[in-house]
């Protein structure tokens, strides 16, 4: 029955309490449920981690928020709205000089939280900066105005008379063609007297100063319209023509810019798959694996002993999750992936994630302790988001990255929620809430509801029991048939529990191992 089908395999554990945390140090103050994942399909993994499930290797967890002493919210971003704040400009600046100029020892260093505890570890990443407000835009130029006596007064009646009324604002060319015959009309418009009486006929007729001023101030007025209308068009051209100095610039903008020639280094971003692993990965392992034992010597302060390369197999390597690549998916699939950072052909870090139907999910960020001062940690979540978005193009659902879990109460871990939008997964009704809406409850308690609707429940929870599917002795059947063949004490508490953890969706589909 199992063959050719691909199915999510679990061994469920049960409840663990009274074991240290990476976070607070306290003694016995963790809980959580876990299971051992023996395979799992990549839309079963998705649908868990939106229920608080994480992974660690292949074993999966699921924190006891309501228990546990330090509660940790799952939290995503929203990958294709995210806009880089101040600080993550300065830090994809930082790595930009480091590239073109070779520049580190004038450079901060910053120091990046790490989780300390194995089964807990997530992403690795730092933020201390609000986003920053979009920047205005370039203000509308100023058109020209000047201020005339009351003589200039009376010629701008005479301009908007003689003018179309609809045409009000300033006189087209035909408009000061006529009004300058008009003019000239007026110059020579009176018929001569007979001769011996009234004026000289061998001299113009004799005219009022105040004529003469008031045609000579509308000559200068008419040319003065001219002018600053033709000055209007050539700067709505030129406003048009130049780019906006303060246009905000998207995070691809400093991410793929070009390197000058004579930049000192290069860097390139390499993704492998690492289960099944990749013939590359496996070429790679032993350089990989030793950036991740210096750096757990020099940054968690790990004995040499310690750091061996089967807990870094069984830590980062090893996966759960089965590779698929469906036709409507990215083009380098689905499952479990090391992304490597090289410098100079050099791997500096290693950033462990899996891609999944609606996310990049990070897993664990990893560097040589040598390159601390490039904020590897920022820089590598900054390309995961690009990472995503560039995925999205090619698989329309994959649009949220994943951070791992949110862990308001220690301080030092509130820096995933620097990166916006993000939002929380409601521990209860399992519904994502923008954080801005979840910090003021979280301040006042660890543990909060985060969905308002307290009538709502959780839709995705177990109904029917009996449809549970069972793994036993090689043969899949619902739980209500297992429960007759089975031998023994009965296990349907257990069952039930892990029935409500995982949904009703899960248990369906995902076989549950019973020995």
């Amino acid at each position: 029955m199992l063959l050719g089908t691909m199915y999510s395999i679990v061994e469920y554990k049960g409840k663990t309490t009274g074991y240290r945390c990476g976070y607070c140090d306290s003694a016995w103050a963790k809980a959580s449920n876990g299971m051992w994942a023996h395979s799992m399909t990549v839309q079963d993994y998705q649908d868990l981690i939106d229920r608080g499930w994480r992974r660690s290797g292949k074993y999966v967890y699921k924190p006891i928020m309501n228990q546990t002493c330090c509660p940790q919210y799952t939290i995503r971003c929203q990958a294709l709205h995210f806009q880089p704040s101040k600080s993550h400009k300065k830090i994809l600046k930082k790595m930009l000089r480091f590239l073109t100029q070779g520049e580190t020892s004038k450079i901060n260093s910053e120091a990046e939280p790490m989780d300390s505890h194995t089964e807990d570890t997530a992403c690795n990443f730092l933020l201390k900066n609000q986003p920053d407000t979009s920047q205005s835009e370039l203000e509308p130029l100023s058109t020209y105005t000047e201020k005339v006596e009351s003589e200039e007064e009376e010629i701008k009646e005479e301009i908007i008379r003689k003018t179309d009324s609809g045409h009000t604002e300033s006189c087209n060319e035909k408009d000061n063609a006529n009004l300058s015959k008009s003019l000239d009309r007026a110059k020579v418009g009176h018929t001569p007297p007979k001769p011996g009486k009234g004026a000289d006929l061998s001299k113009p007729p004799c005219r009022k100063a105040r004529d003469i001023r008031k045609e000579q101030k509308l000559q200068k007025l008419l040319q003065s319209q001219k002018g600053n209308h033709a000055l209007e068009e050539e700067a709505q051209i030129a406003q048009k023509s130049k780019p906006k100095a303060n246009q905000t610039k998207s995070i691809e903008d400093f991410i793929f810019i070009t390197l000058p020639p004579e930049a000192v280094h290069q860097l390139e971003v390499r993704l492998v798959r690492s289960s099944p692993p990749s013939s590359q990965f496996k070429a790679t392992f032993q350089e990989s694996y030793q950036v991740y034992k210096r750096y757990q010597m020099v940054i968690h302060k790990d004995p040499p002993d310690k750091p061996t390369a089967s807990q870094f197999t069984r830590f980062l390597c090893d996966s759960p999750l089965e590779a698929e690549n469906p036709p409507n998916g990215p083009d380098c699939g689905y499952g479990s992936f090391h992304q490597q950072y090289l410098v100079d052909g050099k791997i500096v870090a290693v950033g462990v994630i899996d891609i999944l139907p609606k996310c990049v999910s990070s897993v664990y960020l990893y560097y040589d302790p040598d390159y601390s001062s490039l904020s590897l940690g920022v820089y590598s979540a900054l390309r995961e988001i690009v990472f995503t978005r560039q995925l999205h193009e090619q698989a329309a659902d994959l649009s949220y990255y994943y951070m791992g879990f949110y862990i308001h109460s220690c301080p030092k871990m509130r820096y995933k929620g620097q990166y916006r939008p993000s939002d929380l997964l409601c521990p209860e009704t399992y519904v994502w809430v923008p954080i801005e809406q979840c910090l003021p409850s979280l301040e006042h308690s660890k543990y909060c509801r985060f969905n308002l609707d307290l009538k709502a429940v959780d839709e995705g929870g177990v109904k029917e029991l009996n449809r549970v599917r069972i793994l036993h002795k090689r043969t899949v059947m619902p739980y209500n048939v297992y429960k007759r063949r089975r031998k023994g004490p009965s296990d349907e508490e257990s069952v039930q529990q892990y029935a409500t953890l995982v949904g009703q969706a899960c248990s369906e589909r995902m076989l549950l191992f019973k020995s």
